[in-house]
């Protein structure tokens, strides 16, 4: 395993590529590893919400993770979701994912059932005494309904394998407040490609993108440049790629990135129910987004 306690960059949230048929489509997540290690991207993260994890059984989940880390194959870290509403599943599932040789695991807050900040914080301390590998948080209350506040991420940077958060709130007086308060060895990662700037220049860490699956190299460039504070050479590729960050959520994700990633001829547009094709009007919105970036 790779040592991921100073990890730095842009992380690929990975779609999931299904065939017709609802089987994954292991030729096309393959080709879409590969397309990012071309580009050099940091590192992988694959059965997240922009994976549809939320539709994958165990099998099929631990199958999507063993393809990404041997195509992988140690040249970048693979950090691979395990999260979920019940903290006996997650645990089990977790041990089976860390047993496939991962970097790291990223695990949502439970969502549906709404836990308070005391239940958060059990729930992430159960899981984290289940498994040694690095956990990082991910906080996405627009999915979620569930806010994880920065005192209880606070207290849970204190448990040893808890290294980092993914922060998707989309509050930037969240983002301060977490910023003032977590330990300097402590990695926040922005789950928001567009947020990923300010949080950056409050000490973050990097990203973990969704326009990444289309653009891996003007993101991962657009990332380090923020790192290096040269933030007004970031604003420009920003500006450039702003109206992709937008229309990847022109429709709940990963709808409009598979809809993307499909006429980029890297993927089928396949999805699981309940998710179906978005509208006409929003293809081809994307399709001139796309068509700007000189992506089809």
């Amino acid at each position: 395993m790779l040592n991921i306690t100073n990890l730095k960059g842009c992380g690929t949230a990975l779609v999931t590529p299904f065939k017709a048929d609802q089987q994954i489509d292991e030729t096309a997540l393959i080709k879409l590893v590969e397309y990012q290690l071309k580009e050099r991207i940091d590192f992988l993260v694959p059965c997240g919400s922009t994976g549809e994890s939320a539709t994958l059984n165990l099998k099929e989940q631990l199958r999507v993770i063993e393809i990404v880390k041997n195509t992988a194959d140690g040249k970048v870290p693979v950090i691979a979701g395990a999260g979920g509403y019940d903290t006996k599943k997650v645990i089990e599932t977790a041990k089976e994912v860390e047993k496939l040789g991962v970097d790291g695991l990223l695990s949502v807050t439970p969502y549906y059932n709404k836990p308070n900040q005391e239940g958060l914080y059990q729930h992430f301390k159960a899981v984290a005494e289940s498994v040694q590998i690095p956990i990082f948080l991910y906080n996405v209350p627009p999915r979620t309904n569930t806010n994880m506040l920065p005192e209880t991420v606070l207290r849970l940077s204190e448990i040893e394998n808890i290294v980092g958060i993914k922060e998707a709130t989309g509050d930037i007086n969240q983002i301060s407040d977490q910023a003032m308060l977590y330990p300097d060895d402590f990695i926040m990662l922005s789950g928001d490609d567009a947020n990923t700037l300010p949080l950056i220049a409050l000490g973050g860490n990097g990203l973990i993108s969704v326009a990444s699956n289309e653009i891996p190299g003007l993101m991962t460039q657009f990332v380090h440049l923020c790192l290096e504070e040269k933030f007004k050479e970031a604003r420009k590729v920003q500006k450039r790629i702003y109206p992709l960050m937008k229309a990847n959520f022109l429709e709940v994700n990963p709808i409009p990135v598979k809809f993307a990633l499909s006429i980029m001829g890297m993927i089928e547009e396949n999805y699981r129910l309940p998710l179906v094709q978005m509208s006409q009007q929003n293809k081809e919105k994307m399709k001139k987004v796309l068509t700007d970036l000189n992506l089809i």
